[in-house]
């Protein structure tokens, strides 16, 4: 009997409320968006549901704009791996801005990858305040 291929879907995407990873709760969405203004503190990224995939190993990874470490050296992107825990499980894969907040402005891609393919994919793009009462963000969204 073949194997039932996995079902996913991005259930939410875009700016959430703070997230602990050691918590069982995952992040609440705030706004539906890709475009995220950069802020210290700011969550963003996205909650993905996996069905029928219960104990195969999804590979995570979160690229950033070129952003240099502490010996000025560009950081490499964030990977992870993590085995899905039942059959209707959501993931959420996100980050958060740190300071200094200057070179974090950019195009974030967020992917998650199950046997060799990609099965979520989505780009925030990080935009940076203007100084004065409107900002860049705002601007790029039409306000």
């Amino acid at each position: 009997m073949a194997k039932a291929k996995p079902i996913t879907t991005i259930e939410s995407y875009g700016i959430y409320s703070h997230w602990d990873a050691k918590e069982k709760d995952l992040p609440q969405i705030t706004e539906f968006t890709t475009d995220v203004p950069a802020q210290l503190d700011i969550e963003f990224g996205f909650i993905v549901n996996i069905k029928k995939a219960k104990g195969q190993k999804i590979k995570f990874c979160v690229y950033h704009p070129d952003i240099p470490d502490e010996d000025g050296e560009i950081m490499p992107p964030f990977e992870g791996e993590q085995y899905v825990k039942t059959n209707d499980w959501q993931f959420y894969l996100g980050d958060t801005i740190w300071a200094p907040v200057d070179n974090k402005v950019g195009i974030w891609r967020m992917t998650i990858e199950l046997n060799g393919h990609i099965i979520a994919d989505k780009s925030f793009n990080l935009l940076k305040e203007a100084e004065g009462t409107a900002t860049e963000f705002w601007k790029h969204r039409g306000y």
